[in-house]
Formats: structure tokens, C-alpha cells, sequence
């Protein structure tokens, strides 16, 4: 059996964030680990999950995402 893919979502907006994680879920392989609405949260969640993928919007509040 394949490895799962783990993933952490980044991006200010909730909708885009649930549109994300579902069609993500919905493939075999993949799993969302944690969605963070700013930087600072997606760097938090980076270090405690250790993902394989960040999925990560360039213009988020707080901290310039390209930090991250």
C-alpha cells in the first residue's frame, strides 16, 4: 500500500481552504494535517507536523508568506 501524503493547507480565506482539503481527501494518498489562516500559524503548524507539501497563498495577513 502507498504512503500517505501528508499536507498542510495555508490561506486566509475558509472557503478556499474547505474547497482545498475536500477535493484533497477525496483522493486516496493524501491527508490534510492542518489549515492555518496566516503565516505565523502555517510556520507553528510546519514544525509540529512536519508535512510532506505546503500548500500556501502568497498574500496572507501577518508576516509575508514567502517567510514561511
Amino acid at each position: 500500500m502507498a504512503e500517505t501524503i501528508s499536507i498542510v493547507l495555508a490561506d486566509d480565506h475558509t472557503v478556499v481552504r474547505r474547497a482545498l482539503r475536500v477535493l484533497l481527501e477525496e483522493e486516496p494518498g493524501f491527508e490534510v494535517v492542518a489549515e492555518a489562516d496566516e503565516a505565523d500559524a502555517a510556520i507553528r503548524y510546519l514544525r509540529g507536523h512536519k508535512p510532506d507539501v505546503l500548500i500556501l497563498d502568497l498574500n496572507m495577513p501577518g508576516r509575508p508568506s514567502l517567510e514561511a
